[in-house]
């Protein structure tokens, strides 16, 4: 049960709640107009669903949904979507599609249902069809496509100049050309504001009147982002490990990313103080942890993934660390960490820049992250490693530089969203991507029509960490009852 809570849970009227304008941590002057209500095209007949393809995940079904590349321009080419669904466990108690709505940027919704159905609660998969998609530009939708040598060429994000910096845009503006160039017309046209016009024709095309969404982390932004855009046409929506598309620059994107991370790091610490189960038990983990980045650094650190080779600093902290910290794996880094510290030292050589992502065009499309030159650049990675000490390279620096001199089609801005049903988010208190400060901000935003379900614990992911979550959620998505405000949920191990 909910450890807090002032009033009973309430049920979402079914045409929908109005949502005054809410005031957030930024002070807005005014409110803006209603948002326009863009009409989809009708869907192009029934989703022709059929078995996936892979024996070892049987129940899968795929199709595709033809979109315009630009919705702007609605007769012009197209683009095919790839969808999977699993159909609900009991059709006779069966609610309707649930649409979710995968992170990454850049991680498929397809792979999700055909892979991961475990991700979903089994009341949510009793009583829905459980369906996603792979996101215009990612998987089998149209994958932004890249020269793997010109990937693999990138420059260190430790730039030390301004002609590395120079050198950075140049080579972002090169590396563009070749991904547009091998992608084809969908490259410029990867926003949210098109991904947004896609979930709509998928909901048109499952046959829902209205719409009943899941969406995780990056997913987020689009789940908040159509409440906006077709706000009666929302039936539920679940907004787990919350992204606020509203911090205005460069400096607050990446304190905020640092917090989160560094919150979650010391979060560990303290674990392994406090368990004799942690393989680092009774040393001093910052001090175990410091000595790595060093061997890293001098490229003396043997990759665990690679033996025989040099694992970087950057790939230490975001894929040894970060990588656990998503899942709240605090004695499985433990005993990573205690395992390289206890290797033989490489001889010194130096270690490779991991390449980003193809998905990063999506990433760059909507968030306007500018750098003037290696001056500010500078300032920005030593506010990093001044927020977070115990973790310098991480991913989010990687992404702005990866960004240098790119277009924004969907710049970052408060939300307004108005008549549209409550919606219910969910956000661990010790997220290391998505800070809980963001989840706040948004519940905000979202003025009488955000409800924050809090829960105690740690990892990127919260709707299945205990009953209290489960249950809370799996409520709302079936019967439509929202939690009381200000409910939290115990951490469980």
């Amino acid at each position: 049960m909910p450890l807090s809570g002032r009033s009973l849970p309430r049920r979402i009227a079914a045409r929908g709640t109005a949502v005054a304008g809410g005031v957030a941590i930024v002070l807005v002057a005014g409110l803006a107009a209603v948002p326009a209500v863009h009409a989809s095209p009708p869907a192009a007949g029934a989703l022709l669903w059929a078995p996936c393809g892979d024996p070892a995940k049987p129940g899968a079904e795929c199709a595709t949904l033809p979109v315009p590349v630009d919705w702007a321009r609605p007769d012009g080419p197209r683009l095919d979507l790839a969808v999977a669904r699993r159909q609900a466990t009991d059709p006779g108690a069966r609610v309707g599609s649930m649409v979710f709505g995968p992170g990454g940027p850049g991680d498929s919704g397809v792979e999700m249902v055909a892979g991961r159905i475990g991700r979903f609660s089994p009341e949510v998969r009793r009583r829905f069809d459980i369906v996603s998609f792979d996101p215009r530009g990612v998987g089998a939708s149209g994958a932004v496509t890249c020269s793997g040598d010109l990937l693999a060429a990138r420059p260190s994000p430790e730039l030390t100049s301004q002609a590395d910096f120079e050198a950075t845009v140049a080579y972002n503006e090169r590396l563009r050309a070749d991904c547009r160039a091998r992608t084809g017309p969908v490259f410029g046209h990867l926003g949210t504001a098109q991904t947004v016009r896609d979930l709509d024709a998928l909901r048109a095309a499952l046959g829902e009147r209205k719409l009943t969404f899941h969406g995780s982390s990056y997913g987020t932004l689009l789940g908040a982002r159509y409440a906006e855009t077709y706000p009666r046409r929302v039936r539920a929506t679940v907004l787990e490990s919350v992204m606020d598309h509203s911090v205005p620059t460069a400096r607050e994107f990446l304190r905020a990313q640092a917090v989160a991370a560094e919150d979650s790091f010391r979060e560990f610490v303290k674990w392994c103080g406090g368990n004799a189960d942690c393989a680092l038990h009774g040393r001093d983990v910052r001090a175990v942890w410091r000595d790595l980045l060093a061997r890293a650094g001098r490229g003396e650190l043997e990759d665990p993934a690679r033996p025989g080779s040099p694992v970087s600093p950057s790939d230490l902290v975001n894929r040894t660390a970060f990588r656990k910290f998503y899942g709240a794996d605090h004695a499985g880094l433990a005993t990573a960490v205690a395992k390289m510290d206890a290797s033989e030292p490489l001889p010194a050589s130096p270690t490779s820049v991991a390449s980003l992502h193809p998905a990063t065009p999506v990433f760059c499309s909507d968030w306007h992250l500018p750098v003037r030159d290696h001056r500010e650049y500078a300032s920005l990675v030593a506010m990093m490693n001044r927020t977070a000490p115990d973790l310098p390279h991480l991913l989010p620096i990687h992404m702005v530089a990866a960004c240098l001199g790119a277009p924004t089609a969907d710049p970052q801005r408060r939300l307004d969203v108005r008549a549209a049903p409550p919606i219910l988010l969910s956000h661990a208190r010790h997220d290391p991507a998505t800070g809980y400060p963001w989840a706040v901000s948004v519940a905000r935003q979202l003025g009488r029509g955000g409800v924050l379900l809090t829960y105690e614990g740690h990892g990127h992911g919260s709707v299945t960490r205990g009953p209290c979550m489960r249950d809370a959620v799996d409520r709302y998505l079936t019967d439509l009852m929202v939690p009381p405000r200000g409910t939290r949920c115990p951490a469980v191990p």
